[in-house]
């Protein structure tokens, strides 16, 4: 599965889903895109998932008929996110498109 990290998903993460083709937005020269630039391009790129840590992407962007697997990570904390890493690499496996997946994190 072709994935695209948003800024603010945590580059490590990348590790524990080797499995996956994956790309951050930084990588691509999309860093300066709005949310919904953003969504387009990745669509258009071909990307079956987006992993990002913007709580508010579901009520700033219209996400009915998008293709575009959506996972939000309720932290941006990698410390928080290590030790979950391995439910992360479950959810996206689960990933169909257009789904919209929030994920939260205990608290250290």
């Amino acid at each position: 599965m072709r994935i695209l990290f948003d800024q603010g998903t945590p580059v490590p993460l990348r590790r524990v889903l080797a499995d996956h083709e994956v790309a951050t937005a930084f990588e691509l020269g999309w860093h300066t895109l709005q949310n919904g630039e953003l969504l387009q391009a990745a669509e258009s790129a071909g990307f079956a998932a987006l992993v990002t840590t913007d709580k508010n992407l579901r009520y700033q962007q219209n996400l009915t008929g998008r293709q575009l697997a959506i996972l939000v990570l309720m932290t941006a904390d990698w410390r928080r996110i290590q030790p979950q890493a391995e439910s992360v690499a479950r959810t996206v496996a689960m990933l169909v498109p257009g789904a919209y997946v929030e994920l939260p994190f205990p608290a250290t």
